[in-house]
């Protein structure tokens, strides 16, 4: 049963990982989509295998740590799509695990411009878009580390932290508004980014090592991220708002 019957979603980092995932998820439940992402090969051939599948999608490529970028983006996506119900920021960047003073200021800026800054600007960018919807939602992902951090990952813990945080306060704002927010808290996760998390290697043991730290014995899978966003922006949680939501396997215990 489809949970997102003609609802009009703008997803970003929809290129690959989690935001592949949630684009592929909502539009089987559903919804029309506008893709967003600094990858313009990708997210094209992500928007090609929906289409192929007769849901709408329509690519958008776009450096989201650039405002100019981001308000044509949303222009596009409105235009496509005929305006906005929901808004999921999925694009991010990882760290390698080293310690606070190894950490540069051109890495920080980085971690922040992306996995901060972008959430922000496609927010501001969207709500007058969101404003008009009936059932406006907002989908943030932060992370299992935002709730449990962890060492040698201090910058990657801080961009997270104020997303879980921005998400929290724009819930009060915009309660008032009917727009509800939401952040979803994702432990390791088996996408392109895990590499980062294991300092650049990819081996069976890196991987079987992060996946022991998760109580249920395994990495987080995309779509398992996926159906939660698909739950959080459906009318079944018209009650929900503010909430961080964990999908990590026990890891927040």
């Amino acid at each position: 049963m489809s949970v997102l019957p003609g609802r009009r979603a703008v997803v970003t980092g929809a290129a690959s990982g989690i935001g592949a995932a949630t684009s592929r998820r909502f539009a089987r439940d559903g919804a029309s989509l506008a893709l967003v992402d600094r990858n313009a090969d990708g997210v094209a051939r992500v928007a090609d295998e929906i289409r192929s599948a007769g849901a709408t999608a329509v690519p958008v490529p776009a450096d989201l740590a650039k405002a100019a970028d981001v308000d044509r983006a949303i222009e596009e996506s409105v235009r496509g799509l005929g305006g906005i119900d929901i808004l999921v920021n999925c694009a991010g960047v990882g760290q390698h695990p080293k310690p606070m003073e190894e950490t540069d200021e051109a890495e920080f800026d980085l971690l922040f411009s992306v996995n901060v800054r972008s959430v922000f600007l496609m927010i501001r960018a969207a709500l007058p878009h969101l404003a008009q919807s009936s059932e406006a939602v907002i989908v943030n992902i932060a992370s299992n580390i935002s709730i449990r951090p962890r060492p040698g990952y201090a910058a990657y813990t801080a961009s997270k932290g104020a997303v879980a945080s921005l998400t929290r306060s724009l819930a009060l704002e915009l309660a008032p508004r009917n727009i509800r927010v939401v952040a979803l808290c994702p432990a390791a996760s088996d996408t392109p980014m895990l590499v980062e998390f294991m300092g650049g290697q990819n081996t069976t043991e890196s991987r079987a090592a992060i996946a022991e730290a998760i109580p249920m014995g395994r990495l987080v899978q995309p779509d398992e991220v996926a159906a939660v966003a698909a739950w959080a922006a459906s009318e079944d949680a018209r009650m929900v708002t503010g909430e961080l939501i964990s999908v990590d396997g026990g890891r927040g215990l």
